[in-house]
Formats: C-alpha cells, structure tokens, sequence
C-alpha cells in the first residue's frame, strides 16, 4: 500500500501565499489580543466619555496604545523570526518607527496656518509587524555570517554589541524610510475608509470579506488593514465600525441554523454544536466546511454581511476594541457606550437575512441532495475535492478522508507503524487560539477516557509547529502549510475540528500502539 500522492507537487498559488502572509500576521496579533482587551477596558471607564471618568487613570491610554502594542506586537513578531534575540531587535527598531512617525507629524503640524486642523498621532501597527519581522531576519542573516569564526571566549561580547549595533542601525531605518512609508498608507487607507463611509459604500466590503473568511484569507485582510485602521479610528473617536466588519458572528450562525433546519445527513446533525460554538466560543472556522459544501451559500454570507454593516452605519454600532475571538461574548464586551441596541440588531439581522437565502438555497437543492446521499455521494467529499482545486493539488490526507475511515486507519496505521511511536499530538490552526484549542480538548477528553496514558495533546500555530510533535492534526486548507513546518511529523487531516472521526481513529491506532509497546517491555 502506498501513502503518497502521485501527483507532482506545484509551486503554492497566491491564494496560499496571501493564507500565509495572513497566518503570520495573526501570529503577531492574537497574542497581544489580551493587551488589547485591557486597554479597550481602560478607555471604557477612564476616558472623559467613559463609564467612570478618571484623569489621572486616563493617562495609561495614551501611551499604551502608541507605545506599548506596537512594540508587543514586534516582539511577537521577531520572536516568531529568530525568538528573543529577533524579537529584541525588531522591538528597537520599531521604537524609531513611532519616534519617526511622531516627528513627521510635529514638523507637519507646525507647517500649518494658525488655526487649521492638525493631524494625530498614527499608531505604528503597521510598522511594528513590518519591522519586527525584518529586524529579526536580518539579525539572523548577519549572524550566520560570523557563525563558526569567533575566537572562544569572545561569544557573548560579539553576540550583545551585533545585537546592540544592528538594533540602532534598525531604529534608524524605522525612523526614517519605514516611518515616512507607514505614515503616506495609514492617510490612504483612512482616506479610503472615509470615502467609503461617506458615500455609504462601506456594506460593499463584505463581498470581499466574506468569501475571505471560507477560503482562510481573512486574517490578512483583518490583521493586517481593519485592526489597525480601526485602533486608530477608536483613538480618535472613542469606538470603531471596523472592528465589526469580519467579527460580526450573525452570518456564521445563520448558515448553520439553515442547515440545522434544512440540511440533510452528517451536514445536519452536526450543524446545531457547530452553531453554539461558533456564536459563543467565536471559533468562525467551524462554519467553513458547510459553505464549502454548496459555495452559492456565500452569497447568503456575503448578503448577511452587508446587513449587518448597513445596520451598524446607520444606527451608529462600533466597538471600542478588537473582538477576538469572534463570539457574541466578545463582542457585547467591546462594545461602545450607546451601541449596544445598534450591535445586536446588527448581529440578529445578519443572521435571519443569512439563514432566509440560505434556507432557500438548501431547499431548492434538497430533492438532489437527498438523491445524492442516497447515491452515496458525500456532500463532505465533494467539499474536500474543492478544497483540493483550491489549491491546485492533490495531497494524501485529502485523498484519505475521501476514500474513508478504512483507508484513512490503514495509511495513518502505517504511518505510525513505521515512522515513530506517537506520545505527543498537536492540533495546529493559525493563531493556535482558535479552532485548535477546541480540537485539543476533544480529543483530550478521548484519550483520557481510553486510559492512555504517556501521550500529551495540546494546541499551537502552525509558525510555532516543532519536530517534537510526533502527530499534527489541521484542517484540511491548513494540512501542507503545517508538512511543510514539520515533514517528519505524522499528519492527519480533518474537515472540522469538532467531531471528526479522525479522533476516534487515531485513540484507537494509539491506543494499541502503546498496549504493544507495554507487552513487549514486559
């Protein structure tokens, strides 16, 4: 029996180098989330709108969004890179950025009339998760130049004074180039999002987002332009619309209600959990493969997307801060003073108009769907097929889930047969938040109540996938980024993260690997 594909492999398409960018980007993001939330909290109640105001407290704002998330987010960055000593270099450099950013402004502002309007302070988010990485790459770079060649004993001088030197010639670049960079694209984009606004065009971006979200290109899109753009507009304002843009949980949970009402066979049973963690745990991903399924159901997405942002422009919902996860929990936390009637008439909206065209979809395809399950045809499979012309190759894991739970236990009975024992199973997914952390539990829970013992499963980012994982489990869009993280790796691939029968499978395989590996040592 073979496990490989026999197709030649391909060069990754765009749509896979736009999935890693975003992943790398939500590497930096999503842990700083927390910094985030608090300081979302700090300008609930401190600020002169606040619920409590307080001057003195007030003054934490300020600094900590200017100064302190762009350098955690350089941090995570050039950790990400080339860990503490990247991290260390790209967080100075960053640092020249704001310093850079700040002059620009000053030396404009003093240019102007008396009297005219004078810009504000641009938050450097952009710049930090341009130069966190960079500085790391680079310092990387110039430290295998000298690698093998210092005299023993001069180690840590070297290592401290390259670290120190670089550093500041990285700040420098920050301060000028990157600073004038990040500056001119913060005034385009908030100029288009301006223009967008006032010409009421704004709805407009779900047929964009939406489609973004199925194909796992969304965090580009969120991370790298909404967040920061809406930091900044939260800023000035006190509250942001963009944060609501791709974290709005109604048309996720539309979907899934439709199919719960309308769907037929594992589609349906399944879609009723997928709903509860979707809406409150936030876990968007969950809703994927249903879309997936039938693609026309983006429309349904798409029109409950604009819904929900037309509702929002026009009775005024905004978020304070990033809602992350996307739960409705999240977002009710987050939610400006004044905006709360707006936000969920926001929410329910998105969702009925969601699940109205997507009722209708599935009713209309009902008779065929039911000849096709009766055909024996998987409507699972069929989404797995697209997700292989998606991208533009052929890969094992797909080709197993495909063929089903009998091929699929032999090949990753082989695999485990012949390549290591397995005592430590990793879920990965973008952030290693998300639908991982919910994947981890489950099949945690499973492996407990099994009586193994010796085997630890837990949750992580793809980026931070290391060679000690002996088995990795991904969603299927997300299985070759994460072969290519860990080649040695066992590598499973499920549809969702929720109720797999991957899980089973692999209880069982080691389940009785380890009862073999006991028998022989006694």
């Amino acid at each position: 029996m073979t496990t490989s594909s026999t197709d030649a492999p391909r060069k990754p398409g765009a749509r896979v180098a736009v999935q890693r960018v975003g992943t790398f980007m939500s590497g930096m993001i999503m842990p700083n989330i927390p910094a985030l939330i608090a300081w979302g909290i700090f300008t609930a109640f401190f600020i002169a709108v606040g619920w409590t105001p307080n001057a003195d407290l007030a003054t934490i704002v300020g600094p900590m969004i200017h100064y302190l998330l762009p350098i955690l987010i350089a941090y995570t960055g050039g950790s990400l890179v080339y860990g503490p000593r990247g991290a260390v270099v790209g967080s100075i450099a960053t640092f020249g950025a704001i310093a850079g950013s700040d002059q620009l402004i000053a030396n404009f502002n003093a240019s102007l009339p008396e009297g005219a309007d004078q810009l504000g302070q641009v938050h450097m988010f952009i710049g930090a998760m341009i130069l966190g990485p960079l500085g790391a790459y680079t310092m990387k770079r110039l430290d295998q130049l000298w690698d093998g060649k210092i005299r023993a004993g001069f180690e840590m001088l070297v290592n401290m004074f390259s670290a120190g030197i670089w550093g500041f010639v990285m700040a420098i670049v920050g301060f000028y180039p990157v600073a004038w960079l990040v500056n001119g694209l913060m005034t385009i984009l908030g100029n288009a999002v301006n223009w967008l606004v006032e010409t009421n065009l704004l709805p407009l971006t779900s047929i964009i987002i939406e489609p973004a979200k199925v194909f796992f290109l969304n965090n580009a899109i969120n991370h790298g332009v909404l967040t920061p753009l809406g930091i900044a507009q939260a800023d000035e304002q006190g509250s942001s619309i963009l944060f609501l843009l791709e974290a709005n949980p109604g048309p996720g949970v539309g979907l899934l209600l439709a199919f719960t009402f309308f769907g037929i066979g594992a589609a349906k049973a399944s879609a009723p959990g997928a709903a509860i963690i979707q809406f409150f745990g936030g876990i968007h991903e969950v809703y994927f493969p249903f879309a997936l399924m039938k693609p026309v159901l983006i429309v349904a997405l798409i029109a409950g997307g604009m819904t929900g942002v037309t509702t929002n422009m026009v009775l005024g919902g905004a978020l304070r801060a990033p809602a992350a996860p996307g739960s409705i929990i999240a977002v009710l936390a987050q939610t400006a003073n004044g905006s709360y009637f707006a936000v969920i008439l926001s929410v329910v909206l998105s969702a009925a108009v969601t699940f109205l065209i997507a009722a209708v979809i599935l009713r209309a395809s009902r008779k065929r769907d039911l000849a096709a399950a009766e055909a024996g045809t998987d409507s699972f499979s069929s989404a797995i097929a697209k997700t292989e012309a998606n991208k533009g190759k052929k890969s094992e894991a797909l080709a197993g889930l495909r063929g089903g739970s009998e091929l699929a236990e032999a090949n990753t009975e082989a695999q485990v047969a012949t390549e290591r024992l397995v005592r430590s199973i990793v879920f990965a997914c973008d952030a290693g938040m998300g639908s991982s952390a919910m994947g981890a539990s489950v099949l945690r829970n499973k492996v407990k109540k099994a009586g193994i013992e010796g085997v630890t499963v837990v949750n992580k980012a793809i980026a931070n996938l290391d060679p000690s994982a002996d088995l990795v489990v991904t969603q299927n869009q997300l299985t070759d980024r994460a072969r290519a993280q860990v080649p040695d790796s066992i590598h499973v691939s499920v549809d969702n993260f929720m109720n797999s029968p991957r899980y089973d499978e692999v209880v069982e395989l080691v389940r009785r690997q380890h009862q073999d590996g006991n028998q022989e040592g006694h």
